[in-house]
């Protein structure tokens, strides 16, 4: 069993696992989608930068669970 410390990175690890991997598929569907149905190239942009946070966000997490990693050596 590990400790509380190391279920929280392990939880925030998988959150950032699925919010990666949900935002490459939300976005690919979203872009074939407005391609189908012929939506302004406003509404691809707007889904862009909404991808862009998402990423960011996961990049700002990894980059904290690093952080935490090399501090417990």
């Amino acid at each position: 069993m590990g400790s509380d410390k190391d279920r929280h990175v392990a939880r925030q690890a998988r959150m950032v696992a699925i919010v990666i991997a949900a935002t490459m598929l939300v976005w690919i569907g979203v872009q074939w989608l407005g391609g189908q149905l012929g939506l302004p190239t406003r509404y691809a942009f707007l889904f862009d930068l909404a991808a862009l946070a998402a990423f960011v966000w996961a990049f700002v997490v990894i980059y904290q669970i690093w952080r935490a990693g090399r501090q417990q050596d």
